[in-house]
């Protein structure tokens, strides 16, 4: 069996009746195929350029350089999980380490996926693709990983059962390059709501993009009752506009309703043009910054600790020209979006419409607080590490 068929046929297997789409000309099997072919397509039409203020990357602000934080940990672990896989599992799972594969992620569950899932690992398999996750991230990035692969089996629970679109367990890992010490390499995590880019290059990391969120954010019932994800990220953004003075809000304020979706670098947008806007941190307190500063924390944070410091140490550097967007009202329970863009990062976090829970929501055409996606971003052209890997191959020609 070719890749393809065995990738579906992992999302699909639980129900073959599921097969059939209320078109009887096209099964649904060949119309994830075809959504997942199209969109590539469309995505994939331009080379990489990056996200970028004005058009064109600056230059210069992701040097080649030593962090002196170890990646061998991370390294060693890559390896083992790989060493776990079976030889075809293997081969489903390894990509060049400048394989367009690193540009091929979404949030939709539909998305046809390359690598290896977490449903056909075994025990020892899979306890191999956790320890590369402990690995990499931060225990709170570990928490929130899970409980996003959790909530998922929620959504299931929601739908009637549906453990075809949705599950624990539907989220796949491919690996970049040879895990090395001094070569370029890397791995991606990709499911619905839980995307992970982990570029290493020596002792630099480049953990973007960074897809989380999850519908619902908060489980009722079921057998994950009580998990909750993204309440912090949420109340400390809300937290920070109201700390603002009124001309510091008017400027940060970009539209006071918020009627839809509002993200911007989803999937396959990878080359979007987002100007600066909202409130610059130059006009910022001293109060101010560092609380802004803890709020790109939260996100930062999510990888492991010695990485995230150098991040947001980087991010620290450009704190005068980093701008603070806001769309939406800013009453208790209300429902928002909020942006933070310097050269070196941007985050996006957005309350948004119902999609698979849209038969239990109150206005399914109104965004709420049951659905968030949040983006990381790096942008000028560093996101999946290009820019670094760019710098490497000039030098280092292979």
């Amino acid at each position: 069996m070719s890749p393809a068929p065995l990738r579906l046929g992992l999302l699909l297997a639980a129900a073959p009746s599921f097969l059939w789409s209320a078109a009887p000309e096209e099964t649904r099997f060949q119309r994830f195929q075809r959504q997942s072919r199209e969109a590539e397509q469309r995505g994939l039409a331009e080379p990489f350029r990056g996200i970028t203020a004005a058009g064109r990357p600056e230059t210069g602000l992701f040097p080649l350089r030593s962090t002196g934080v170890s990646t061998e940990p991370v390294r060693r672990a890559a390896a083992e999980f790989l060493a776990a896989l079976t030889p075809a599992q293997r081969d489903r799972t390894r990509f060049p380490v400048d394989d367009p594969e690193w540009r091929k992620w979404m949030n939709q569950h539909f998305y046809i996926r390359q690598g290896v899932s977490f449903a056909e690992l075994d025990e020892a398999q899979r306890a191999a693709a956790f320890a590369l996750l402990r690995t990499a991230l931060s225990a709170e990035g570990l928490q929130l990983s899970r409980d996003i692969m959790r909530l998922n089996h929620t959504l299931g629970e929601l739908n009637g059962g549906n453990f075809t679109e949705y599950g624990e367990w539907l989220y796949w890992i491919t690996v970049m390059g040879e895990p090395s010490a001094d070569r370029p390499w890397g791995w991606q995590l990709d499911g619905h709501h839980l995307i992970i880019n982990y570029f290493v290059l020596g002792d630099q990391v480049v953990m973007t993009p960074v897809f989380v969120g999850s519908e619902p954010v908060v489980a009722a019932g079921g057998i994950h009752r009580g998990v909750a994800i993204l309440q912090a990220e949420q109340n400390d953004g809300l937290a920070f506009l109201r700390a603002l003075s009124p001309a510091q809000r008017a400027r940060a304020v970009l539209r006071p309703e918020k009627t839809g979706n509002d993200n911007l670098t989803e999937a396959f947008k990878d080359n979007v043009v987002i100007p600066y806007a909202g409130l610059p941190g130059s006009e910022l307190t001293a109060a101010q910054r560092g609380a802004l500063l803890a709020l790109i924390g939260r996100y930062v944070g999510q990888q492991a600790p010695g990485h995230a410091r150098v991040r947001l140490a980087e991010v620290e550097a450009h704190l005068d020209r980093t701008h603070f967007a806001w769309i939406g009202g800013a009453e208790d329970g209300g429902v928002f979006y909020y942006r933070i863009h310097s050269p070196v990062i941007l985050i996006e976090f957005d309350h948004q419409r119902p999609a698979n829970l849209r038969h239990l929501a109150a206005d399914p055409q109104r965004p709420d607080r049951q659905h968030i996606h949040v983006v990381v971003r790096t942008p000028n052209g560093n996101d999946y590490g290009r820019d670094l890997l760019r710098q490497h191959l000039a030098a280092h020609p292979h």
